[in-house]
């Protein structure tokens, strides 16, 4: 569809063009060419910005370009939050309007997740242990496992608190492509030493992801680039508290987040001991509950639905 020959052949089939994703390995003088031909059949282009910054791509040149397209070409923009924002006014002087990211737990899985927590928060004879939660998936690039050793060191000093660490099976996997060899012995050793708890496994299921969340206190984002974060949001859903680093706008997404500061190197760490002791020290489940996520979504559908029909009328 991000071809100017599938516009040309297909413009009578729609009335519009809304980008999220799917644009990577684009070339920017071909997304030239496909708005062009959007044009030529009166066809409106929105574009939501997820990303600022690529998480698959450490170089961000590539990335940017294809922004520097569709970003001042798109007939209205859309991004997740103010801080997104306020980022694209600065960079492409345009206003973008902000509509959060919606619900990603559905919403049966998120009320009974939800209320078997609050049960148990509640019952004194239910264990007392945290459990705060890395998930390094396949170590895409803006992943880094350096801060596993400053959270291993905060986590040690805190009474009753345990950190897992996740990661899929292949980077530890000696047989497979994807081996990282100093990683797995680095992980390996952690956990023998009684640093973390290591669980290697193939992608979760959905639900599979619905319950490894909502098995944790605390879900450490471990990015040193990217924007936004769709993982935070089925962390929240199932009322798992998120700590986030300082990069991009992942705080924007929800006021129950806190946020640790990168260093040039690394993680620092008195910030990131900070956020996890002010999260572990809340009350309550953070996010908003089934009902909320449920009024959330309907007024997103309404405003997408304006979106559409303003441009549809002005075109």
């Amino acid at each position: 569809m991000l071809s100017p020959d599938w516009v040309r052949a297909n413009h009578d089939t729609f009335d519009l063009m809304h980008i999220h994703f799917g644009f990577d390995t684009a070339d920017p003088a071909r997304m030239h060419d496909l708005l062009a031909e959007l044009r030529r059949h009166g066809k409106a282009l929105v574009y939501t910005v997820h990303d600022l910054a690529n998480p698959h791509q450490p170089d961000p040149a590539a990335h940017r370009k294809l922004l520097d397209v569709l970003i001042p070409h798109a007939d209205k923009l859309i991004t997740l939050t103010a801080g997104a924002a306020r980022e694209i006014l600065e960079r492409w002087g345009l206003d973008a309007q902000v509509l959060p990211h919606p619900h990603v737990v559905d919403f049966d899985s998120m009320d009974r997740i939800r209320t078997t927590r609050r049960h148990d928060a509640s019952d004194p004879g239910h264990p007392g242990h945290q459990r705060i939660g890395v998930h390094l998936k396949g170590l895409r690039p803006n992943m880094d496992p350096g801060i596993l050793d400053p959270l291993s060191r905060i986590v040690g000093k805190l009474p009753n608190t345990v950190l897992q660490v996740n990661i899929h099976a292949q980077p530890l996997d000696p047989a497979h492509v994807e081996y990282r060899e100093g990683l797995a012995q680095k992980l390996h050793a952690g956990a023998a030493e009684g640093r973390w708890e290591l669980q290697a496994h193939q992608y979760f299921t959905e639900s599979e992801l619905f319950a490894y969340l909502a098995s944790l206190d605390v879900s450490v984002l471990p990015y040193r680039f990217g924007t936004h974060s769709g993982w935070l949001e089925a962390a929240l859903d199932v009322g798992t508290h998120v700590a986030v680093p300082d990069c991009g706008h992942y705080a924007d997404q929800d006021p129950s987040i806190a946020q640790f500061r990168l260093t040039s190197d690394g993680v620092d760490e008195d910030s990131l001991g900070e956020a996890l002791l002010a999260l572990l020290n809340r009350e309550g489940l953070p996010g908003l509950d089934a009902s909320g996520r449920r009024a959330q979504r309907i007024n997103l559908a309404e405003a997408h639905r304006e979106i559409y029909r303003s441009l549809l009328g002005r075109l």
